[in-house]
Order: C-alpha cells, then structure tokens, then sequence
C-alpha cells in the first residue's frame, strides 16, 4: 500500500494499492501492442492529439496544480507554472516533432543514394522524481511519444496522484489506451520490480531524473540488459558573482533560484561563488531578501518557501547545515527546525564556506544557501569545477566576454550569463559527470529514444 501525505499538514491524502509483478508484465504487454500501431500513425495525427493535451492541461491547470502542492508542497502559483509548462512542451513538440525527424538524404558516388531515418525503438520506461512530479514526466514522455514510442512511468510514490492524473489526461486526450501507462510501486519492491521491467523485452530503453545513487541503480540493470539510457541526476549548480556584476540582478536571480520549489531542483542554485570586493554588499542584500521571504501554507497566495516534501529529507537537510556549522560555517539566518506541523525548513544562508564542509561538497536539496568568496576569475573556475556534478551554472558579469569565457571553462552542461538555470524545451538539456548523460528536450531530445537507421542505395 501507498501513502501519499500532505507535506504541509503531514495528514494522508491518499491510499493506493501496489502492482504485482504479473500486473505490471500485463500493462507491459498492452502498451507494447498499442506501441506497434502508433509507430504507424502519421506525425500530423501525433501532432493533433498532443495539441489536445496541452489544451487539457491549460483548461484545467488549477485542478492540477493543487493535487502537486497538495502532495509535494510547492506553492500554488508555482505548481500553475508548472502545468503550464507542460502544455509548452506538448505544443513545442506538436510542432517541430515531424522537422526534428525528418529523413537526412544525401547523394554519394556513383549514383549511391543514403537516407537517414529516425524510428521509434518501442517501450521507453521513465524513472522520474517528486519534485517537478508533472514538468519531468511531460519533459521524457513527450518526444518521446511523438517519436513514435510508447511511455511508461515508475513515479515517485509520494506523488501517485499526479502519475494517475498525468496518466489520465494522455487517455483523455485521445491516446492509445496504453500508450503512456503509470505503474504503483511499494517502495521495498522498486529495485526488483524495475530490474524486471528493464529487463522485459518490450522495454528498449530508460529515461531516470533523480538522485545521482539512482540514475547509478538504474543505468547498471540498463547496461546488463544493453538497453540504452539518459540521466538527469543531482546537481550542486555554481552561480559565480563577479566584481563587475549588476549586484541588484544577481542577488533577485540568486534568491529566485535558490528559493523556487523551497530548493528542492537539481538545477537550484546552492552555491555562490562571490568575488571578494563585492561579497559584503551580496551577502547584506541576500540576507536581507533571505529573512524576508515568506514561508507558510503553500495555497496563502503570499507565501514563497513551502514545506520539504518529506521528513527525511528534511532531517538530511538540517543534518548536512549543522554539520556544515560544526565544521566553521557561518550561519547568517535560519537552520533551525521549526516546531509544529508540516516538514517546514526555514531559508538558510550560510558564510565561510570553504572545501573540506559539508556545504561544499553536498548537494543541498532545500533553501540553504551556501556562500564562498573568489578572489579572481580563474579561482572562481576551480571552486565551480571542484564537484563531481556538473549539471547547470550561472555567470554574473556586466562583461559579455569575459563571462563567455568563464563559461567555456566550466564543466557543465549548461550554462546561464545574468540570469537563473532553467529548462526550456527549445533547448538541450542534461549534465556530465556524476549529474548524467544524454540531453532532454529541443532535437536532442527527441533524438535519444529513436533507432538511427541508415538506408543505401545504388542504380535508378
């Protein structure tokens, strides 16, 4: 059985029965069958059905975003702009999926002809996390079903209610009826159930966004099966604050990266690398923006900071600032536990950082920020690099050149120049080292989970 509570009020919102393994190999048996017909439909109906569902998914935002901050404790306005989001993607791809996929056809010597095709593999499994649970499910599932393949999802338990609804809205859209398919996992049962799906000969391939010790479960029972996947993981995302730098920009882009989804993201900004002339400015103004940011009820249209979607990870998060603390940081507001109902954690700035604490090498995943003072450019480089993650980094400068250059030397897979880390699904999106491989939305996107045939010719 699954539980599903409200992180806010820490009351059960739900109950759902777990799948059997026969269930779940009857679910992938259906979604393999209805693949084998939708591989056939041309891409205008593709593109007619994912116009529908991004209708959907507007008319009935609202509805949708209160089921996620019900069960995740985003704030309401924030859980709108993810719904929104979504319809985004879904007509992004409508649109360029049939440009994205087009056959590449070349003359060669002799009269030879080559085509390149673009072919759906089949049955993709998505892996996917609690903490975006409808933009990182839309974000795989999408182009991957406008390629031609069918979807299917092992959601995070906590937020079922979002993976039934999400499962939903493709059928009402008019999808195949198992097309995209949810499966309800009991959470001693995930790592044997998942290796039986990866395993399962209708599954061709893996898409895993979460936890760097996850994607690393996942991508082994993929390599053992030689099925092919992509990895979103962890990030421990570096914003480099220049001695040059629109210092009322930075620290707004700053607290808004840091302080969006209570800093539950795997491109949240957690660690800000400031260069030493400007630090005491910065460090006043996000202070100040720090303290006065609101944290409550995340349906009190004020509020900006809700709850930690679960217990632990609130006690993982407070554990990761006291040690921090015990080991010379500064602790310039919050890092209390607050007492009463709801997995509340206050936001949190601490100062001093230096290697060797906990705040320097970990991921924080909450609203803890983490301050480093740089003496120079080349120094900021070192400190950004010197993680095993590299998902997502920002740069502020009111030199274009000069961050452009820094940016050519982090090893990341994105960067931003005077402005927060976001996905857009016009643009690649992914990391290296321990944040993953394999890159989400625009053609690349949609490129990851299709069959690259090549097709000679020679003659009339």
């Amino acid at each position: 059985m699954i539980l599903t509570v409200n992180p806010a009020t820490e009351e059960v919102i739900a109950e759902y029965q777990t799948m059997t393994s026969g269930e779940i190999e009857e679910i992938l048996n259906h979604s393999h069958r209805d693949f084998l017909s939708w591989r056939m439909v041309s891409s205008q109906e593709r593109s007619t059905l994912m116009r529908r569902l991004a209708g959907l998914l507007r008319d009935q935002k609202e509805h949708h975003a209160a089921l996620i901050s019900r069960e995740m404790g985003k704030p309401l306005a924030q859980a709108v702009a993810e719904v929104v989001k979504c319809s985004w993607v879904c007509d992004f791809y409508a649109e360029h999926a049939a440009l994205f996929l087009k056959p590449e056809e070349s003359d060669l010597d002799g009269g030879a002809r080559g085509v390149v095709k673009f072919e759906a593999v089949g049955l993709v499994l998505g892996v996917m996390p609690w903490n975006f649970p409808f933009w990182q499910v839309f974000r795989f599932a999408v182009p991957a079903v406008m390629a031609g393949n069918a979807a299917l999802v092992k959601h995070s338990p906590n937020v079922t209610g979002s993976a039934i609804a999400i499962e939903e809205l493709f059928r009402e859209a008019g999808f195949p009826e198992h097309l995209y398919r949810t499966v309800h996992i009991a959470l001693e049962d995930v790592d044997r159930l998942t290796g039986f799906m990866i395993d399962h000969p209708a599954v061709k391939a893996v898409s895993v966004t979460g936890s760097t010790a996850a994607g690393r479960a996942v991508a082994a029972k993929a390599g053992r099966a030689l099925k092919r996947s992509v990895l979103e993981l962890g990030g421990s995302d570096p914003y480099i604050v220049l001695d040059d730098a629109d210092l009322a920009l930075a620290v707004d882009q700053c607290v808004a990266a840091r302080l969006l989804n209570c800093g539950q993201s795997c491109i949240a900004a957690k660690r800000f690398l400031v260069h030493a002339s400007v630090m005491a400015q910065f460090e006043a103004l996000l202070l100040h923006r720090m303290k006065s940011a609101i944290m409550g009820d995340p349906f009190d249209p004020a509020v900006e900071v809700g709850p930690i979607a679960r217990s632990d990870l609130r006690a993982q998060l407070h554990d990761q600032v006291s040690r921090s603390i015990a080991q010379g940081a500064r602790l310039l507001c919050g890092g209390v536990m607050p007492s009463g109902k709801g997995f509340f954690y206050p936001p949190t700035i601490l100062s001093g950082v230096s290697k060797g604490m906990t705040a320097y090498s970990e991921e924080t995943f909450g609203p803890v920020a983490t301050l480093i003072e740089v003496g120079d450019d080349r120094e900021a480089v070192m400190i950004a690099n010197d993680t095993p993650y590299g998902l997502g980094s920002a740069i502020f400068s009111a030199n274009r050149e000069r961050a452009l250059a820094i940016a050519d030397r982090l090893d990341v897979g994105n960067c931003f120049i005077n402005s927060m880390v976001k996905s857009d699904p016009r643009l690649p999106f992914g990391g290296v080292k321990e944040s993953g491989y394999g890159r989400e939305l625009a053609s690349y996107g949609i490129r990851e989970f299709v069959n690259i045939k090549t097709v000679f010719t020679t003659g009339s």
